[in-house]
């Protein structure tokens, strides 16, 4: 290792070996402590039942407990694309029933033929 800051320059001699070791020690640790977070998808269609809807209520909540976000997804297939404002109260009944374990990163908006919802759990 050389010092730039002095005059004339100096080196020091180390031991390259135990120099690798120990960068691959704080490497380790450092990865270690990131954590990552995935994200986990609910399906549903707007016209879910009851004991369906907390299936998936359910799902979601272990999915948040585990420390991931979690994709709320409502599907439309050929003319139940008209009825929107079903699916967005399906979406926001889901975050109401959330709301103590999640927080809403992305609002309900519409995606092609889907409609999706992020929520991600609450920070420590």
């Amino acid at each position: 290792m050389i010092s730039d800051k002095s005059e004339p320059p100096v080196c020091r001699i180390i031991d390259y070996g135990k120099y690798k070791f120990s960068q691959e020690k704080k490497a380790k640790e450092a990865k270690k402590k990131q954590n990552n977070t995935s994200i986990k998808e609910v399906k549903m269609r707007y016209k879910i039942e009851e004991h369906d809807y907390k299936v998936r209520l359910n799902q979601a909540l272990r999915f948040l407990k585990s420390g991931n976000k979690v994709k709320a997804t409502v599907i439309f297939r050929g003319r139940e694309i008209q009825h929107v404002n079903l699916a967005m109260e399906l979406l926001n009944k889901m975050a109401k029933d959330l709301i103590n374990m999640a927080d809403i990163q992305q609002a309900p908006i519409r995606d092609g033929k889907n409609m999706i919802m992020i929520l991600s759990p609450h920070k420590k």
